[in-house]
């Protein structure tokens, strides 16, 4: 297990460098991430380079047994690039420079920045590539974290040589994007800008485009530094960091290229579903790739800084986070950072040494927990242990939230409502792209896929057609890959299989924002009518308790489905509500509204809507929880034959479960859990009960 933080030994002088060596080591501390802002001290000009100082850490380091994540040091340009190559500043909307003075003030595109970016590697790849004590390569940082989209000319150039590339001509790309509309049709790629300040919406199938372009430039840069690392002979592992789910960034087009998953993740305290969240983000980072484990290589120990406000970790927290991560696949530890800082904005930011020093709680439960970390055996590498995929897609996130459509959809948020209860339940899942779905899950949720490409469509009709369960509903499968509608209105991939012919979308309440199409209502109207559309519900009868729906409530007609529900309010009164239909060895739910959430916590089902149809599907494809009976509070994972349990409640609990404790060797019948209490514990998986819709369709297929 890998245990340590982003260590800045550039920000203090030489003279602690030797307690910090002698610290990590109390700690638990096997390694750090090394330089990850130090552009400015390694090249201080264009002309001087000085390695002096790196090379005394990295040998201090080595000494004391703590191996180095050498960062490429990217990811922040000292001043003078600004001020001797200002063109490689990015832009806004308006075409105005954003300035040096904080972090990531680069265009990805600019060819300055590359060539820079590129000799700085080349340079730290030829001096340590070779060094014992570097095990890992840590590539730029957080890629666009700040910088969601840039509007340079070095953007606007580099754009039009991507779309040339995509389309090869102008007239592919006018019909790609429709551009017969509002007279937007281009004469060549020299026409075509970024989607800068204009006076109304963009076409959204070029803004879909430019949000593919943004993900690729910042990729670009990322697999620059890579073959940089891998020219000058690097075996070790070369990845950066994620960030859960970051929309700007389509991770799962980056996974192959990382070695190695590596994520952030920093739970907000006050957030009452931040157990949810980050056991979501944990889940993504473990799926991005499958059956290897994963890097957490940031979180705080205590408090962070950037948010309005920022409280500390309950007692006991820290662990409990902790062991999210390792329970859904991680084998590396991490913080930023080793050292708080004096100065800067982040200096009111936790570290594992705090300004207060060792006689502190927070030095209490970093080394607790270093050393309980130290003691694990070695853990399973994780495998497809999930019975559930959840699909969630970049490209459909970017075009179900454009402008111009029926309704607004949060699509983090919805998808986070489907997987809630799920979580809550202690069922495990996956999260992965439609393409990815396969034979080996029972159960598939596809929540609000407006964009669904072709391959996906033919891998969730395979999935159904082989035997498993698949539950959607609104708003999917509305438009192509080019955010067009296809031929013959919607539904057009997916009808057959949902036994479902689709009329319209069946908006609830909401006003209008300005019929003018010029922004006619104040900022106050349009957030009164955002909130007046949340309000707007619809009622349905499932297993004779009445539920509620929000959103929309949609006029499907049954073309070989079953009702399950049927709506009891509003326009679509005795209309299909819930549905489900045979299609082939397996059978497809749909339902017309998005079932109303009340926001389950982890140990136990939430009484709303959401709940009430994920009961319905679960019960129909035999998925089963990790544990069964979990008390509330409980959340439970499991990594192989490795059940990891923890308390998020406030009372201590009991749990049913046979196994061996993981970190004792003892055998268990019941684990006990106090308050942010944790369990490893060693229960083998039962096996696939043959009964299961799912079992006897894989049955049959082998048998024949």
């Amino acid at each position: 297990m890998l245990y340590g933080a982003d260590y800045n030994p550039d920000q203090w002088p030489e003279d602690v460098w030797d307690d910090d060596v002698r610290l990590m080591q109390e700690a638990g501390v096997n390694i750090v991430s090394l330089g990850i802002f130090a552009w400015s001290r390694i090249q201080p000009t264009e002309d001087a380079w000085d390695f002096a100082w790196l090379d005394a850490v990295i040998d201090k380091l080595h000494a004391g047994g703590i191996a180095v994540n050498l960062a490429t040091a990217t990811a922040s340009p000292p001043p003078w690039v600004s001020k001797t190559y200002p063109e490689t500043l990015p832009a806004n909307e308006s075409g105005a420079s954003y300035w040096p003075g904080s972090r990531q003030h680069f265009a990805p595109s600019s060819p300055i920045y590359r060539r820079l970016a590129g000799e700085l590697v080349r340079r730290l790849a030829e001096r340590y590539v070779h060094h014992p004590a570097v095990v890992m390569w840590h590539v730029g940082n957080e890629f666009g974290c700040h910088l969601w989209m840039d509007f340079s000319d070095a953007a606007r150039d580099a754009y039009r040589g991507w779309l040339e590339n995509r389309y090869a001509t102008v007239e592919a790309l006018n019909q790609a994007w429709g551009t017969s509309f509002w007279s937007q049709r281009y004469g060549s790629f020299d026409e075509i800008f970024p989607p800068r300040l204009a006076p109304y919406s963009h076409n959204p199938s070029s803004m879909l485009d430019w949000r593919r372009f943004t993900s690729d430039m910042l990729l670009e840069c990322y697999l620059m530094e890579r073959e940089i690392l891998l020219e000058a002979g690097a075996t070790q592992p070369i990845t950066t960091n994620f960030m859960g789910p970051f929309k700007p960034a389509d991770y799962r087009k980056w996974a192959p290229f990382m070695d190695v998953i590596a994520d952030d993740c920093y739970p907000d305290p006050a957030n009452p579903n931040r157990v949810r969240d980050a056991a979501f983000q944990r889940d993504l980072a473990r799926s991005l790739k499958p059956g290897a484990p994963w890097l957490l290589w940031e979180q705080a120990t205590d408090a962070v800084n950037w948010r309005p406000a920022n409280p500390g970790k309950r007692p006991g927290a820290l662990v409990a986070e902790t062991a999210q991560s390792i329970a859904r696949g991680a084998d590396g530890i991490m913080f930023f950072q080793w050292r708080q800082s004096r100065a800067g904005s982040e200096k009111f930011h936790s570290a594992m040494l705090p300004h207060a020093g060792t006689e502190t709680r927070t030095w209490d439960a970093v080394t607790e927990l270093g050393a309980r970390l130290a003691a694990l055996p070695e853990l399973p590498t994780p495998g497809r242990d999930a019975q559930v995929a959840l699909v969630f897609d970049w490209e459909n996130w970017w075009a179900v939230e454009e402008r111009d459509h029926p309704t607004e959809v949060d699509y983090l948020a919805l998808v986070l409502e489907w997987y809630g209860a799920f979580h809550a339940r202690g069922i495990q899942v996956d999260i992965v792209g439609p393409e990815e779905v396969d034979h080996a899950y029972d159960l598939v949720v596809a929540p609000a896929l407006y964009l669904l490409r072709d391959e996906g469509a033919s891998a969730l009709a395979r999935f159904v057609d082989d035997g498993g369960t698949l539950l959607t509903g609104p708003f999917t499968d509305i438009v192509d890959a080019h955010d067009q509608f296809r031929a013959g209105g919607f539904l057009t991939q997916l009808g057959p299989l949902l036994g479902l012919r689709f009329e319209d979308f069946g908006v609830l309440a909401g006003l209008s924002s300005g019929g003018s199409g010029v922004g006619a209502l104040s900022a106050d109207a349009v957030q009164a009518a955002r909130d007046a559309a949340s309000r707007g519900t619809v009622t349905f009868e499932l297993d004779g308790v009445e539920q509620s729906g929000r959103l929309v409530a949609e006029t499907v007609h049954a073309a070989g489905a079953t009702v399950v529900a049927a709506f009891s309010s509003g326009p679509q009164a005795g209309a299909p509500a819930l549905t489900r239909h045979r299609f082939g060895s397996g059978e497809a739910w749909y339902t017309a509204t998005q079932p109303v959430s009340n926001g389950a916590s982890a140990g136990g089902p939430s009484a709303d809507a959401l709940d009430a149809v994920v009961a319905a599907v679960v019960a129909a494809s035999g998925v089963r929880p990790v544990v069964a009976d979990l008390p509330a509070g409980v959340e439970a994972a499991r990594r192989g034959d490795l059940v990891t349990l923890i308390n998020h409640g406030d009372a201590r609990v009991e749990i049913a479960l046979d196994g061996t404790d993981a970190e004792t060797g003892v055998a268990v019948e019941r684990v006990v859990l106090d308050p942010q209490g944790v369990a490893f514990v060693s229960a083998p998986a039962a096996t696939s009960d043959p009964a299961t819709p799912r079992a006897r369709a894989t049955a049959s297929a082998t048998h024949s």
